[in-house]
């Protein structure tokens, strides 16, 4: 490690000054010794990005806050990039001093961001090592082969007060959060669900012309449901005491008209707008080549009134994209559709950037960094997020993030992230956590709930996003389904409530206090729950929810491997995912109203819910086993042609279970749960009818 003799701005160091300084928070608390699968080899070539801390952190923090603060009298008045950059931004004599240092070290020095706060670095992993003073091993996270550092990262004392972060060197295997039904009619002959690994050769990087193929098809199976309720099943046998005997199958997927009705955009008092002159930026990993001819052909098949025009489009692809099967690329291709229309569906006239990154890991940041920096949108809608990545993400990577989010904020640019489908994290992680970003306190993390839309397009109830399901045993799926024996033969396996299948994610970050916008709404048990800070209130989120369950989804279209054959198609699907291009949507709509950006809305959200509660629809506990949805499997699990019928359930908060690599079981209950006001599962709820004009005149 070569040590510069100059420091940036003190002078020389003197003989007191050590050689060598860790960077705060460098190592990932995932980093677990028993779960180390060896060295890196000393050749393998590595890019990432060395982060810059800001100038004036405290201050770029403080007028980020009165900027967004609507009982503030700075509220709305926004800086330009450039004017955030000449007072926050590192200086051109900082950023040489550690570029510098790299080509010393014999890395690669790429690009530097426009905002001077990221810069491109590539090596050897044995390069690396010696520059940071550590190695690189890789780590079984979740069930994947993951790049990581065996200890803190170290650079020279003469530059240790620049440096933030070293985001990409701990790599950080983002995934996207759209959920579908489960179906027996998922081809699986082009793809695959098996666990990716970092040292497969398919991880290199390519020019992102090369196409990446779509992923396998995915049909509904019939029959389902137009609107809540429409379809019943009136042959199979109750779920349990207390259930009905008949049951509405579940949702086929709602179409733009239902949507905006249910949430009031098309008829409520003064919400008559469309997002019209608004930009809104979609972050996600990679790119299909049918982006705009599959969203075009949706709008013409299912929302005729509102197509969507090339002029409406456009995109920001990255040249190269790497990780593609660690990142499971093909799978992003949903994402990507999903996005796109449930924008469109809720400002059908606004304008949306796709932004294509390199990667799930690093590359989203650039994206999004990309955004901001050139003020391209004025929102910007995340479906995508680290699972427990509040417990489990660097400190110095979250800031990396931070950074970025509170430049955005200063700047008038509202940033959405999905808060996660896997609810409290429990269950894929043993570990009770929120997801990151969407647990950073400078973004709004958007829930999901399970919307019921009637017959004539009203809302005839919303729950909270939290289900189960449970397979109905027959003579035929004997042995085939777990615990379906003869003795069970027409009952469901497991019996009630099920198997937990996936919900809004949620819950108390363990590193961010609690903002000051949530400190007259959250309850003490909610901002208090994790022990460990003592009576300390810390961050909650999910801050607000939108539909998301999807046994009560939207309609998606897009281009699928159908075997042997690629065709455009449709189907329901659900997930925070979802929720978050929805509320995307939604703020587009108010900004219209608004006549200027809202920015960051958190806290003019809090407020709202202070001033005028009525503009939210507050989520709360179900009155009793009713809700509750059928899908019916058609072959679903083996070759004898019969049918499998599953149940689901709904606003579920009973036990789940957690199973190790050893098959040592837990259970605990799901710690997330609706309630009336706020609570972890929704938030503050959902949007009210009056909600669009109500916060554009906040």
């Amino acid at each position: 490690m070569v040590v510069p003799a100059v420091l940036p701005s003190d002078g020389a160091a003197t003989a007191a000054t050590p050689a060598t300084v860790a960077v705060p928070g460098s190592q990932s608390p995932a980093a677990i010794p028993s779960k180390d699968q060896g060295a890196i080899p000393a050749s393998t070539a590595i890019s990432f990005d060395v982060t810059l801390n800001p100038r004036n952190a405290a201050e770029a923090t403080s007028l980020a806050q009165q900027i967004s603060n609507p009982s503030s009298t700075y509220y709305k008045h926004y800086l330009t990039a450039a004017q955030w950059e000449s007072q926050f931004s590192p200086t051109s004599a900082q950023v040489s001093a550690v570029t510098s240092w790299l080509s010393s070290e014999g890395l690669a020095v790429g690009a530097v961001s426009p905002d001077s706060l990221s810069i491109s670095v590539s090596g050897s992993a044995a390069q690396i090592g010696n520059a940071f003073g550590t190695s690189l091993h890789n780590y079984n996270v979740q069930g994947k082969s993951v790049r990581l550092t065996s200890g803190a990262v170290s650079v020279p004392s003469g530059v240790a007060s620049l440096i933030q972060g070293t985001p990409g060197l701990n790599q950080v295997i983002n995934t996207a959060t759209a959920v579908t039904v489960p179906s027996s009619q998922t081809p699986t002959a082009n793809g695959s669900t098996t666990p990716e690994t970092g040292s497969n050769a398919t991880n290199a990087s390519t020019p992102s012309s090369t196409p990446i193929p779509p992923p396998p098809a995915f049909v509904n199976d019939l029959p389902c449901s137009q609107f809540y309720g429409e379809a019943v099943d009136t042959t199979d046998p109750a779920f349990g005491p207390g259930y009905p005997t008949t049951e509405p199958y579940a949702n086929c997927g709602y179409v733009g008209a239902q949507l905006r009705s249910a949430y009031g955009l098309s008829t409520a008092p003064g919400s008559g707008s469309n997002g019209r002159g608004q930009t809104v930026a979609i972050v996600d990993a990679y790119a299909s080549s049918t982006l705009l001819s599959d969203a075009q052909e949706y709008a013409t098949l299912n929302d005729p009134n509102y197509p969507l025009s090339s002029s409406q489009f456009s995109t920001d692809i990255a040249p190269n994209f790497d990780l593609k099967n660690l990142c499971q690329a093909s799978g992003w291709s949903v994402e990507q559709s999903l996005d796109i229309e449930a924008v469109h569906t809720m400002a059908p006239k606004a304008h949306i950037l796709y932004m294509g990154a390199k990667d799930c890991d690093n590359g989203l940041l650039d994206s999004e960094r990309q955004v901001v920096d050139g003020h391209l949108a004025d929102i910007i809608t995340n479906s995508w997020g680290d699972d427990a990545g509040d417990l489990l993400d660097s400190s110095s990577d979250r800031a990396a993030n931070d950074t970025v989010f509170e430049m955005a904020e200063a700047t008038g640019i509202s940033i959405l992230f999905s808060s996660g489908d896997s609810g409290d994290e429990f269950a894929t992680t043993g570990e009770t956590s929120a997801d990151y970003p969407p647990s950073s306190p400078y973004v709004t993390a958007v829930g999901g709930t399970s919307l019921q839309i009637a017959h004539n397009g009203t809302r005839s109830g919303e729950l909270g996003w939290s289900s189960t399901t449970s397979n109905l045993c027959t003579a035929a799926l004997k042995g085939v389904i777990p615990g379906c024996t003869k003795k069970k033969e027409g009952t469901y396996v497991p019996p009630d409530p099920g198997t937990y299948f996936g919900g809004s994610g949620g819950g108390t970050s363990f590193n961010y206090q609690q903002p000051y916008y949530q400190a007259a709404t959250v309850p003490a048990d909610l901002a208090e729950r994790n022990t460990i800070n003592g009576t300390t209130p810390f961050r909650v989120e999910p801050d607000i929810s939108m539909d998301a369950d999807p046994f009560t989804g939207m309609l998606e279209g897009m281009t699928e491997s159908f075997g042997s054959s690629v065709a455009y198609g449709q189907f329901a699907i659900g997930g925070t995912s979802l929720a978050s291009p929805l509320f995307a949507g939604v703020l587009a709509d108010a900004n219209e109203v608004s006549g200027t950006d809202l920015g960051f809305v958190n806290p003019a959200l809090y407020k709202l819910n202070q001033t005028t509660p009525a503009a939210f629809y507050d989520v709360v506990p179900p009155s009793g086993l009713q809700d509750v949805a059928f899908n019916n499997f058609i072959n679903g699990l083996n070759a004898s042609g019969g049918v499998v019928t599953q149940i689901g359930t709904l606003a579920y908060e009973g036990p789940e279970e957690y199973c190790d690599a050893t098959n040592s079981c837990e259970f605990r209950d799901v710690a997330l749960s609706t309630a009336p006001g706020f609570d972890s599962m929704t938030g503050l709820g959902t949007i009210g009818t009056g909600f669009v004009k109500a916060l554009a005149n906040e």
